[in-house]
């Protein structure tokens, strides 16, 4: 079992940037598959990014490409998700997940076994 919580959202202007932090405890997260996720008000959680165990192994939404980066450092077990050039349209609660099998990257809800609280980010126009 692990645990998972996300930190670093807020209230931006739009060209702004953030950094969100998915810290894990429980278990070793090295070998984990993370993945970001964000719902927005009346509509379905969406996917953002992921990362396999190998941080070279990465994949992202259109809509973030070019302006969203995730990384993970395994000595502090956390996965971080850097955004920049915000705009209003990326305001969302922002969840982190994980799945066991860190050889892949997953871009599907369904692939996760563990969640985070999720937080909030905010970009006004």
């Amino acid at each position: 079992q692990v645990q998972l919580v996300e930190s670093g959202g807020g209230l931006v202007q739009a060209g702004g940037s953030l950094r969100l932090s998915c810290a894990a405890s429980g278990r070793p997260f090295s070998t984990y598959a993370v993945g970001w996720f964000r719902q927005a008000p009346a509509k379905e959680r969406e996917f953002v990014a992921a990362i396999a165990r190998s941080e070279s192994l990465t994949d992202y939404a259109n809509s973030v490409k070019g302006r969203f980066t995730i990384s993970r450092d395994t000595a502090k077990n956390t996965v971080y998700l850097q955004m920049n050039n915000l705009k209003p349209e990326d305001t969302a609660v922002y969840y982190c997940a994980a799945n066991p099998d860190g050889r892949y990257y997953y871009t599907r809800a369904t692939s996760y076994d563990y969640w985070g609280q999720g937080t909030q980010v905010t970009v006004s126009s």
